[in-house]
């Protein structure tokens, strides 16, 4: 967790559930390709996944046509690397053409969001449901998540996305959104 919070479990595998998993999937055609940060105990069933320590998802390549990313929340000291990393890659991968879809929390007051999310993300999903349970181990947490969360989209087809996702929350599209400090849709940023 980041600005001064503290986190409310030891363990660092918070595994998506498997209701989200299902609309990634539908999102898709039916298969995610990569799952860059993937765990044992994970529910995505991608065609590759990257797992700590044999790969660093950060670090291997994101050369997939469809792709979700649940990046770790917090910073991890080891590495050296923080949630801005995985969005950073993330944009990355939906410029070279890949269909990039993650549950991260909320937080559009921070750097990556202003970034990453805003002017390149088609569309966002802000989660009803408002604490999601996430699974631990391979249980659900009964509890839920301490921070509101949202599930974006980066790709050409925010409608699909939008269909599959408007069971879970409120999807906004960002394709006709004004930058508030320039005189750009969000159209004209992505075509560049």
């Amino acid at each position: 967790m980041t600005a001064g919070r503290q986190s409310v479990s030891i363990a660092k595998d918070w595994c998506t559930p498997p209701a989200i998993v299902a609309s990634v999937k539908a999102t898709f055609g039916g298969a995610i390709e990569l799952d860059p940060c993937s765990n044992e105990y994970s529910l995505v069933g991608a065609a590759r996944e990257y797992v700590l320590p044999e790969t660093d998802g950060l670090k291997a390549p994101w050369d997939a046509k469809t792709i979700y990313v649940n990046p770790p929340y917090g910073s991890d000291p080891d590495r050296g690397t923080r949630i801005i990393h995985w969005f950073e890659r993330i944009v990355g991968a939906a410029r070279r053409g890949s269909e990039v879809i993650a549950l991260v929390p909320v937080a559009p007051n921070t750097r990556h969001w202003k970034e990453y999310v805003f002017p390149n993300a088609a569309a966002i999903c802000f989660l009803a449901q408002p604490r999601v349970r996430f699974y631990i181990r391979g249980t659900e947490d009964p509890k839920g998540a301490p921070m509101s969360c949202a599930v974006i989209y980066w790709g050409p087809d925010w409608q699909n996305f939008g269909r599959e996702f408007r069971k879970h929350g409120a999807v906004v599209p960002l394709h006709e959104a004004h930058l508030p400090d320039a005189d750009l849709t969000l159209d004209r940023l992505w075509a560049v």
